[in-house]
């Protein structure tokens, strides 16, 4: 349950809200459905299938009727909050076909927990995420055919709240809207993996201490577009967050970050940034770490990751990737997401110099390439595992 309440009109009485209920699914399907591009043809986030999710919430009356309907514009008020105080969060997750023509979703239970806390953390409702991820499974049932058959293809899945009463003043707010929307998209890099060149971005902040930057919130992603014009316009692909005095990793772009380096002792250390308020919580950070640390216990070994592997959730700053890279002990830096699932490097622009990451024949490392194939062998079903949510016919 939601947790969410009201006080009795009559009595003062505090009351339970009804939560999101799976029961009371409303289905109105297209009578005009589109065609299908060709897989070849798409480009991320431009398409969408013929069908979304709306969920209506109010502060008196709690969740209301879910509703499966075509896919159309939403009316909102011009003094509606999400428009002027950012009241907006959103997840993004994945279906995958299977060569079976099995469909599932992966780790959708991961994206609700986000999902919660981050509208926690903007006053917006709670909702029970199984109720969720069952409306999720219908709509993509639904659509199902939107999905391309294609290897490396599958559908993205955009789950979204957002504020839409209509009243000017910072406070929470008293109605919103959930809505989950769905584009079917292409492999990340179609023509093989190719490393990314990024820019030590020091001249702005993508979070701090104490603020959202542990939240999936709207609010995050805009203010990023400014340092990403910079980064390239100096002729690199993403920008490398960079904070404080020590220039602390924190994030690629709008990825988790990984780096890969050896010890003094020889042993490869695999780190990335705690998870201190700043960080963004990702599913794919999460599985990589899950993967590498079954493959140190023993539980599942994955070929061709080092049998000797030190896992470490701890701050690094550039100093120490700089050092580690004169000394010859820097093996490589990648990032995590849902989008590209891994992300190599090939260099970091900093303080005027490029400082050079070793890569892979393909373009990825030989920590990155075995996480990264265990991990799409998962999605893509060619390996079992209980991440994988079956979406019913």
């Amino acid at each position: 349950m939601s947790g969410d309440v009201a006080r009795d009109p009559m009595t003062g009485e505090a009351i339970s809200l009804p939560d999101i209920e799976p029961s009371r699914l409303q289905i109105t399907r297209t009578t005009d459905p589109k065609q299908l591009p060709p897989s070849s043809s798409l480009l991320f986030g431009r398409t969408f299938t013929d069908h979304m999710l709306r969920i209506p919430w109010s502060g008196l009356t709690g969740w209301g009727a879910p509703s499966i309907e075509p896919y159309s514009t939403i009316n909102l008020t011009p003094s509606a909050t999400v428009l002027h105080y950012a009241q907006s969060l959103f997840e993004g997750l994945k279906a995958y076909r299977h060569t079976d023509g099995t469909v599932t979703m992966f780790r959708p239970d991961m994206n609700m927990k986000r999902m919660n806390n981050s509208a926690q953390r903007l006053a917006l409702p709670a909702f029970n995420g199984e109720a969720l991820i069952e409306m999720i499974k219908k709509l993509v049932s639904i659509d199902r055919e939107w999905i391309p058959k294609e290897p490396g293809h599958s559908l993205y899945i955009r789950p979204t709240m957002i504020g839409t009463n209509g009243a000017l003043g910072v406070q929470p707010p008293t109605e919103a809207l959930l809505f989950v929307i769905c584009s079917p998209v292409g492999p990340y890099y179609p023509r093989g993996f190719k490393p990314v060149p990024l820019y030590g971005t020091t001249e702005y902040i993508r979070a701090a201490p104490g603020g959202t930057g542990a939240f999936k919130l709207a609010a995050n992603y805009a203010p990023g577009v400014v340092a990403q014009k910079s980064a390239a316009k100096a002729g690199y692909v993403q920008n490398l967050w960079l904070h404080g005095p020590e220039h602390y990793l924190t994030e690629v772009g709008t990825m988790n970050l990984f780096v890969a380096l050896k010890g003094e002792d020889g042993v490869a250390e695999l780190v990335t940034p705690p998870l201190d308020g700043m960080i963004l919580p990702g599913v794919t950070r999460d599985s990589v770490l899950a993967l590498a640390r079954n493959h140190v216990s023993g539980a599942k070994k994955l070929p061709g990751l080092p049998d000797k592997l030190k896992i470490s959730e701890r701050p690094i700053t550039m100093g120490e990737v700089i050092q580690a890279n004169n000394a010859g002990r820097l093996i490589e830096l990648f990032g995590t997401g849902t989008a590209a699932v891994v992300t190599p490097v090939d260099k970091i622009g900093y303080q005027g110099g490029d400082v050079h990451i070793p890569t892979g024949e393909d373009g990825m490392g030989p920590i990155s390439k075995p996480l990264w194939t265990e991990l799409v062998g998962i999605q893509t079903g060619t390996i079992q595992s209980d991440w994988n949510v079956v979406v019913p016919k």
